[in-house]
């Protein structure tokens, strides 16, 4: 069995955990892949270095090191190669990397196993044509105005049907994993992950009655940029991928044909975490 480890040099510094992980790994006889960039810093292991895409497509499993973020970076590269992931949580909250650091022993021992079980998770594709943009997103696609210093308008159609106008400061268009994140804070709802929908939010609407929405899956969602708006808007996936669109411009957005497999340990993960990450905050 072959795990790739892939750490976050900030959230790990000088790799200590990386290093437990790797000698944990060692003793239970697995193969040790890392990207290139790590291989100095692991040299005292039995380590298999190679460049970043090389390595995500000879892994059997992914273990990221770091914070949900971390394993968002990861994310997308073992959708495209069919890799299931384990997130390593190093981070404040950890909905996506559920194994803590005390942990390691007991879910990396059941990782090499075979004993765990796979979360599929929903993504969402997102595209602007005129601009020639295309990504996945695994948490959120966030639409907000370049300079946030008036709101913009937004339309939003459903499957070609009129939805409604919003101004707002952005929208958030968040997958069930997402919806604890960025549209959690926006006054969203929290989704089960494994209910087929997405969620739009608006941020810091100008109007009482721009309320989040919820869509079945099956839904194609667009977006318009009114021409009227004086600035450019930012779309981004999951952080990343930053596009400019131009007023006028629309945005489709839709639950993506793949999924990411989050490897798991217990039923109901994410209601465990809500619980102990949220509630009892």
């Amino acid at each position: 069995m072959s795990i790739l480890l892939y750490p976050n040099r900030i959230k790990d510094g000088g790799l200590a955990v990386t290093r437990q992980a790797a000698a944990m790994l060692q003793e239970l006889g697995a193969e040790i892949l890392v990207p290139e960039e790590f291989r100095q810093q692991l040299e005292e292991y039995p380590v298999r270095s190679m460049p970043a895409h090389a390595a995500f497509a000879a892994a059997d499993q992914v273990v990221t090191i770091g914070g949900d973020g971390t394993l968002l970076r990861a994310g997308i590269a073992c959708v495209r190669c069919d890799k299931p992931v384990l997130g390593v949580n190093l981070g404040r909250t950890g909905f996506l990397a559920t194994c803590e650091v005390a942990q390691m022993p007991e879910k990396l021992t059941k990782l090499v196993q075979g004993d765990f079980q796979i979360e599929h998770r929903s993504l969402l594709n997102a595209r602007c044509d005129k601009e020639n943009w295309n990504r996945i997103a695994i948490n959120d696609v966030v639409l907000s105005g370049a300079s946030r210093l008036h709101p913009m308008d937004y339309t939003v159609y459903c499957d070609g049907a009129f939805v409604g106008q919003y101004r707002c400061d952005g929208l958030i268009f968040a997958t069930p994993t997402g919806s604890t994140a960025y549209s959690l804070s926006a006054g969203g709802p929290v989704l089960d992950v494994d209910a087929p929908v997405l969620v739009t939010t608006p941020i810091c609407a100008h109007g009482m009655n721009a309320i989040p929405l919820v869509f079945s899956a099956t839904r194609k969602l667009t977006v318009v940029a009114e021409a009227e708006n004086r600035d450019p808007i930012l779309a981004c996936a999951d952080s990343h991928g930053q596009c400019t669109i131009q007023p006028g411009d629309r945005v489709e957005i839709s639950v993506a044909g793949q999924a990411l497999q989050l490897i798991t340990f217990e039923g109901a993960e994410q209601f465990r975490a809500i619980e102990n990450k949220l509630l009892r905050r």
